[in-house]
């Protein structure tokens, strides 16, 4: 047939303009193709010039974006304009097909007006980022000529009498409306930007964000088709692949999105709830507050998921309409064409355009991109919610921890772990409550119209199905409910396991010596077993959940099919089979996910519940005394209302959370602003109780002078201080601060290296330096800890570092004073951190410094340095008033002003020389206290000194580490095995390959049985499932016979009796298949997770001492914690989820295939796509998951730290700094998280439209294939099924491979070699009482830690005889502790050996050497259990054994004593018993195991005096008979031995008895015993 815009029919009159040329239709249409012709030519030139400029250019920055007036508008009107025209095609091709010849101009028209609106779309976008709206003039004639000619077009249809029953009248009518309003729209630009017709145009800048270029997360600034598929995301997860991503690509928030800004309006909605309720006891409810600031994105949210959820149901339908009409396509009257021919050509009813299979086709497809754009657009939107809400009710917590009053922490009603659980827990269970909460009210719908739609398809018969979903949804919520139960008891074994786990790392080294590994690790083995009970049930509860998940839908088709062949008397054709098939897939999800939303919406109910109540606690009260309103009020304790003091903005866009400018005070009497800094008069505090825990207080503290407190343990002296410091409640009484006097200010500013301002000296000086007495430490470096947010001043610091002689330390520290300290650094010993508190507490530039007992941690030369150098000098230099509390009476003649107080009073006020006159009993019996203290004093110098033995411990934690440096990251030495050549393409490769050597690692440690199980499983599983709708699809297409000539079809209702019982068999067997898959996947889990578990447990038990020197415990007890977690309770799951989606898939694409073979060639394509999508998504989500990971933990830690510290930091007023930096870290999260959820966005959009790409060409090669319409019917449905999955197979796969990191780090500690437990000599030939007589001989020993270091010990020689007591000495590092592991074989022996009672004890089994010695060790160690536990875990010994022990230690009385005797718990650690009972104790494990050789290690360092001399005592009487090997650090202890042996570095110098060494005037031995003297 020719081609001719107006066709030419035979007899047609086709160009006549006899009736006038509007009259004539083809010239109308003809008419409409001006307006587009004239746009593309217009804007065609001006886009290729502006992007020829911009190529040329870099990308136009995102600094010059903005929105004009109606953006949002503009882009929803352009899309409907799309798809009218989609329509307006579809209707002139179909047109066409009933003409006699072609006519061009049915559809032509419409054609060109699709590609004008889509260019006019491109054009305002170019011009819109460009902010040059001068060029929208030519847009604005567009509109204005397109809305003429439609209307022209409009006009001439009425005439003819054509009207609403015509499809293409009312295609016209819409276009008309369209253009109408983008006309109005572009009215609306020029009346507002001005830019046209005006004298003055309006100069419009982008937001405030944008032109920070900090900010990289753009979804509310970009366009709307950028918003709907996350375009803007494309450079961040492209460049992910060459370079990770790190927090600086992420950038900073949108300010909308910061957590400040939520806290803002989520604050205000609470106290409007406060002011409104009438009664003021009742708290306001956070559900309200809740929903006022973020309510309305809520509702957005649900407005999206109900277009969704309504536009899901189009696949079904489409489906069942392209069945139907493939069957009997439509047989259009020929006779009647002519009667429905107007204006020349013919005009179709919308009915019969709906009949064409392809116009269905393309529509399935929209509806199904539409669908998927609102599903994620829903989800954004609720997750951008729930992420702006914990922002805000994190700083809303921030905000109240820091006014929570002092005695809710100390009286325990508040309690940090419930902080911490606030913080961590509820606000999280919140943020997901409202990730899911419009499915609440979007679900019932959803299931409510699939139920009307299967009745209106299947009739009573579908009602049985819906029933069976409906029962099953309870068990489902049950199975629910019980998993939760059973993660919480399985948490409870594991934090178990773990704590006993930390307890034998920490103990590790006195295990091994003692050979006791074996009886602890079944102590964690018995743990585990628990656990595995409850992780078994565990994935009991998971498979059924995931069981009712898969079976629930075959039982209801099942049910649904079987009673429809039995009931209904019209048959059951495949457009109805297959469409009820899809819907019920449809309803399985909302009724599965309904049990999850129900249960999160209890939690969130409890989390509410609990978060109220904290936000009701007590608060301290108003500061306001403090900045110098006179008074502190009396009622300062009572229940907190909120201040609205609060200011949010200062106007120049900065943002700080509260006000702290202090008001200036108003001037005291002359007499007091001189000389007083703070005084209490007549004051009564209390802790919270009603008693007073302070009475009757009246004391001056004098201003620039040094003020001690002093008085028994727990008389006051720290309440005193915090009373002071307002963190107490007043009864009565008032306390007052003074105010600097002019002339001081300007003399001190004077002598300052930094030149302050007067405001800020007010400022400075109401906050207080303080140092506590438990020592706080933030998780920072050493330098910002002391300098504490003050500006850094090289000078000061230094003398603050010397004054508290910290030097020494910070020099063993691996990175000096930035090295990391903390709860996340290295852990420091109590002395370590009391100084720097104390350096802290010097360094700021305060007036007053309050010192709460700082020398309680440190020994005495270090005291005294402290008290000379830092307190006298440093401070009093200062002129700074100092107050100071301690138990050290000897520094009360360097105060000007003592207090001395008793049982909460004040005894005494005044300087030394009045208390000695006016009350003679308190200074005598200070004076006998002095001392006592001066004996201790004397004993303590003669001890290798407290610091001393600190910096050893620090060093030694050290040195071990340097040998092996490169352990420091694992994962780069992984990467080093991996490859050696590191340019880009490499580490591109490395980071987008799937670990699949991990996952055969960790499948086969789940045993090849359950692998060859599972897997059989799933594959019968899903082949019954594609059997079931392949019989389905028969069984439908044979249901009815054509008879014969009259075409009517009549229904053969015999024949399904043999279809049904094959349809029930195949139907049963998926449901149990479905059973098999869904154990086999979780318990292959729990064996593996067994496995691994327990060879990590072995080798980590096994392994040398050596490696615990090098590997740091934290990154041990990250194995057995995290990692462990993982391997139990994720990777089941995931790997479950995706072999399942993975197969779904998979069946759906060779069911296809097998329908329609030519859709193979289009998968290729399609194929191609999802690779590099899947590619490229999971190394970017690999790394802002890790980012979310990383971010998350100091935030967490912030809050930890903040509620420890509260007192430190109210005290020097840095409230501010705290907020401000948990806005930072919270915001840091925040972003992380965001980007994180935007990224899987992308995915689920990008592989949603590759679904919907599946289920267009599937739909269109079955129409052109005309295949059987069961099997067509089969087809689609599988199709439809892909667009939910494709998604999850990605998804799944980026979790699985960050979940086998964690199988890659157990795996490469499993790798670790162990020692040689075995030795050369077999047990049975080793006597039984070996060592009988404990005569030692060591032959040219030589040993070292490891063979790649240097020998500790070279060629020692030395002879022991039986029983003879041997004291060995030298330097720190010398190698004496070394000796006494080579006894053990613990060390590296390669050359020489040690022989006892004639046995070379490198060739015995290391058990049996082991447990046949004993050894005592500087630090005693206890576990956690009875104190029999702890003297004979292998349960050998009777208990008169044992009371002989303890009795020898003196420990008899105190543990007959305790409750249980034997029995008494031992706590974690032994922290239930003092250093000294500690060392006894091990004292007596030493003596229990009978053993004729006993070495002591330094086992005197840390224990005192008395506790010294009765270990001495017991040594020399009870183990008289047995040899002795003293390890000494002091020289004195050892002046009694029979024979000493020096060691200088790894050499043995000297050798003989102490009296001959010390009568050589030139031995190393007589100048160590004068240095220690």
């Amino acid at each position: 047939m020719a081609l001719s815009f107006c066709g030419n029919d035979n007899g047609s009159n086709a160009y006549s303009v006899d009736n006038g040329v509007l009259d004539n239709g083809c010239f109308v249409d003809a008419l409409n193709l001006v307006p587009h012709v004239f746009l593309l030519f217009i804007t065609f030139p001006i886009l290729f010039i502006g992007w020829g400029s911009q190529s040329s250019k870099v990308q136009i920055h995102h600094n010059t974006w903005l929105h004009f007036p109606g953006h949002n508008l503009r882009w929803i009107l352009t899309f409907t304009l799309l798809f009218v025209h989609v329509c307006e095609i579809a209707e002139g091709i179909v047109s066409n097909t009933q003409m006699g010849s072609n006519h061009l101009h049915l559809f032509m028209p419409a054609l060109m007006g699709f590609i004008a609106a889509t260019t006019s779309v491109v054009y305002y976008h170019n011009i819109e980022t460009a902010n040059f709206p001068k060029l929208l003039l030519a847009l604005f004639i567009y509109w204005i000529l397109a809305f003429i000619t439609k209307m022209i077009k409009l006009w001439k249809f009425a005439e003819a009498d054509l009207g609403v029953q015509h499809l293409r009248f009312c295609i016209t009518a819409l276009l008309v409306i369209l253009y109408g309003l983008l006309m109005a729209v572009e009215i609306n630009v020029i009346r507002v930007r001005k830019y046209v017709f005006f004298t003055n145009p309006q100069r419009v800048k982008p937001p405030e964000d944008l032109q920070d270029l900090g900010v990289r997360f753009l979804q509310p600034f970009v366009n709307l088709l950028s918003k709907a598929t996350y375009w803007w995301m494309n450079p961040l997860i492209i460049g992910a692949h060459k370079r990770p991503i790190e927090l600086k690509k992420i950038g900073k928030l949108p300010i909308a999105m910061r957590a400040l800004t939520n806290y803002m309006s989520l604050k205000d909605a609470y106290e409007e709830q406060r002011q409104n309720t009438e009664d003021p006891e009742k708290s306001p409810s956070i559900w309200k507050s809740m929903y006022r600031a973020f309510g309305r994105p809520i509702l957005l949210s649900s407005t999206f998921r109900y277009m969704a959820d309504l536009l899901g149901f189009a696949g079904p339908l489409c489906i069942s309409g392209i069945v139907t009409h493939l069957n009997d396509p439509i047989e259009v009257d020929k006779t009647n064409k002519t009667g429905n021919m107007t204006l020349g050509v013919y005009f179709m009813s919308s009915i019969e355009l709906l009949q064409n299979t392809s116009v269905l086709a393309v529509l399935l497809f929209l509806a199904l991109v539409l669908q998927r754009t609102f599903l994620q657009a829903s989800y954004y939107v609720t997750i951008e919610t729930g992420i702006n809400l914990r922002g805000a009710l994190l700083a809303m917590i921030y905000n109240k921890i820091l006014r929570l009053s002092t005695s809710n922490m100390s009286m325990g009603e508040m309690t940090l772990g419930q902080i911490n659980n606030l913080v961590a827990i509820e606000t999280n269970q919140l943020m997901w409550f409202l990730f899911l909460c419009p499915n609440l009210w979007a679900m019932p719908v959803q299931i409510i119209m699939g139920v009307i739609l299967l009745y209106y398809l299947l009739g009573d018969s579908a009602l049985i199905g819906a029933g069976v979903i409906l029962l099953l949804a309870p068990v489902q919520y049950l199975i629910a409910t019980k998993l939760a139960e059973t993660q919480k008891s399985t948490l409870d074994y594991s934090t178990d396991r773990l704590k006993k786990t930390t307890e034998i790392l920490k103990g590790i080294k006195l295990l091994k010596l003692y050979a006791w590994e074996k009886i602890f690790c079944n102590r964690v083995e018995e743990t585990r077993e628990k656990e595995l009970t409850s992780l078994k049930t565990f994935a009991l509860y998971t498979s059924m959940s995931i069981f009712m998940n898969a079976a629930i839908p075959i039982a209801a088709v099942l049910a649904t099919f079987v009673t429809h062949a039995y009931i209904e008397k019209a048959r059951l054709g495949p457009e109805k089979a297959f469409a009820s098939l899809a819907l019920f897939h449809i309803l399985v999800t909302p009724l599965f996910l309904l049990s999850t939303v129900v249960r999160f919406a209890v939690k969130a109910l409890v989390s509410v519940q609990k978060l109220g109540e904290f936000l009701q606690s007590d608060e301290i009260g108003d500061d306001s005394w403090r900045n110098g309103d006179l008074s502190m009020p009396v009622d300062s304790g009572k229940k907190y209302k909120y201040p609205g003091d609060t200011k949010a903005i200062n106007r120049k866009g900065r943002y700080r959370m509260d006000n702290y400018e202090q008001p200036m005070r108003r001037q005291l009497r002359p007499s007091e602003t001189e000389d007083i800094a703070v005084e209490v008069n007549d004051g009564f505090f209390t802790w919270g109780s009603c008693l007073s825990t302070l009475s009757d207080i009246n004391i001056r503290i004098p201003s620039g002078q040094l003020t001690m407190i002093v008085g028994q343990v727990g008389c006051g002296k720290s309440s005193l201080l915090l009373a002071m410091l307002g963190e107490m409640q007043t009864i009565s009484g008032k306390v007052y601060w003074s105010k600097l006097p002019d002339y001081e200010i300007e003399g001190n500013i004077s002598g300052h290296d930094t030149i302050l301002s007067y405001e800020e000296w007010s400022k400075n000086r109401y906050s207080v330096a303080y140092a506590a007495q438990k020592s706080w430490l933030l998780n920072a470096t050493v330098e910002e800890n002391i300098t504490f947010g003050s500006s850094f001043n090289k000078q000061r610091y230094k003398a603050v570092i010397d004054a508290c002689s910290l030097q020494p330390d910070i020099d063993l520290l691996p990175f000096g004073d930035q090295t990391e300290i903390g709860e996340r650094g290295i852990n420091l010993s109590g002395g370590q951190r009391q100084r720097i508190c104390v350096a802290r507490a010097l360094y700021q530039n305060t007036n007053i410094v309050f010192l709460d007992d700082p020398f309680s941690a440190l020994d005495i030369h270090l005291s005294d340095h402290l008290m000379l150098e830092g307190i006298l000098k440093f401070l009093q230099d200062d002129k700074r008033t100092v107050v100071l509390v301690t138990h050290k009476l000897q520094y009360l003649i360097h105060a000007d002003w003592i207090i001395a107080m008793k049982d909460g009073s004040v005894l005494r006020e005044g300087t030394l020389k009045d208390i000695q006159t006016h009350d003679v009993k308190l200074y005598e019996h200070w004076k006998t206290l002095m001392n006592r203290q001066d004996q201790e004093l004397e004993k303590e110098t003669e001890l290798e000194s407290q610091t001393t033995l600190e910096r050893k411990t620090l060093r030694r934690a050290f040195y071990s580490r340097e040998a092996k440096n490169q352990i420091d990251d694992e994962d780069e030495e992984e990467e080093m095995e991996e490859d050696e050549d590191d340019n880009m393409s490499t580490t591109t490769s490395r980071r987008s390959k799937i670990p699949w050597r991990m996952c055969w690692r960790y499948l086969s440690s789940g045993g090849c049985l359950m692998v060859f199980l599972m897997v059989s499983s799933k594959l019968a599983k899903h082949s019954v499932m594609v059997a079931i709708d392949y019989w389905l699809a028969d069984w439908t297409s044979s249901n009815f016979s054509v008879n014969g000539t009259n075409n009517t079809k009549t229904y053969d209702g015999a024949e399904h009796h043999s279809y049904v019982p094959v349809f029930i068999i195949l139907c049963g067997s998926a449901i149990v298949l479905c059973l098999i898959t869904s154990l086999t996947v979780e318990f292959l889990g729990v064996a593996a997770a067994t496995k691994l578990h327990h060879n990590l447990l072995n080798k980590i038990i096994h392994a040398p001492i050596r490696f615990f020197d090098i590997t740091p415990l934290g990154q041990i007890l990250n194995r057995f914690s995290a990692d462990t977690n993982i391997i139990d309770q994720h990777i089941p799951s995931t790997l479950e989820s995706l072999t399942r989606s993975t197969l779904l898939c998979l069946s759906a694409i060779g069911v296809i295939a097998f329908v329609t073979p030519t859709f193979l060639i289009a998968l290729v394509p399609l194929a191609v796509a999802f690779y590099f999508i899947q590619k490229y998504f999971r190394v970017a989500s690999k790394d802002l998951q890790d980012l979310d990971d990383s971010t998350q933990l100091p935030l967490l830690c912030h809050f930890s730290e903040t509620a420890e510290g509260l007192t430190t930091i109210r005290a020097f007023r840095h409230e501010a700094r705290f907020k401000q930096r948990m806005l930072e870290l919270t915001d840091t999260n925040n972003t992380a998280y965001l980007f994180l959820s935007a990224a899987n966005r992308w995915l689920e959009v990008r592989t949603d439209y590759l679904g919907a790409m599946i289920v267009l060409t599937a739909a269109v090669a079955a129409i052109w294939s005309s295949s059987q319409s069961g099997l067509v019917g089969l087809g689609l449905t599988y199709a439809l099924t892909v667009t939910n999955y494709l998604n999850w197979v990605v998804r799944n796969l980026a979790d699985l491979e960050v979940q086998m990191a964690a199988v890659k780090k157990v795996n490469s500690f499993l790798s670790t070699e162990s020692e040689n437990y075995e030795g050369s000599m077999d047990v049975s030939q080793v006597p039984e009482d070996w060592p009988q007589h404990g005569e030692i001989k060591i032959q040219d020993l030589c040993v070292r830690y490891d063979p790649m270091l240097k020998p500790v010990l070279k060629e020692v020689s030395a002879y022991i005889n039986p029983g003879q007591k041997v004291g060995i000495c030298g330097r720190t590092g010398s190698g004496k502790s070394s000796l006494s592991l080579a006894f053990f074989n613990m060390v590296d022996v390669f050359e020489g050996k040690i022989v006892i009672d004639g046995i070379d004890i490198c060739k015995l089994p290391l058990q049996t050497l082991r447990s046949r010695l004993s050894i005592i060790l500087q630090d005693p160690v206890l576990f956690s259990g009875s104190i029999r536990l702890n003297l004979d875990p292998e349960r050998t010994c009777t208990d008169d054994r044992l009371w002989e022990a303890l009795e020898i230690a003196q420990l008899k009385n105190m543990v007959k004593a305790l409750p249980g005797g034997l029995d008494a718990v031992v706590t974690e650690g032994g922290e239930n018993f003092s250093v000294g009972q500690r060392q006894l104790f091990c004292l007596a494990r030493a003596f229990v195991r009978k053993s004729s050789i006993l070495i002591m290690d330094e086992a005197t360092a840390s224990i005192d005096m008395a506790t010294e001399n009765i270990l001495q005592k017991v040594v020399m009487t009870a183990f008289a008979d047995r040899t002795v090997v003293t390890i000494a650090h002091l020289v004195s202890s050892i002046l009694e031995a029979e024979q000493v042996l020096v060691f200088s570095s790894g050499n043995l110098v000297e050798s003989g008895s102490a009296a001959n060494l010390l009568a050589q005037e030139d031995s190393l031995f007589l100048n160590l015993v004068r240095k220690h003297k």
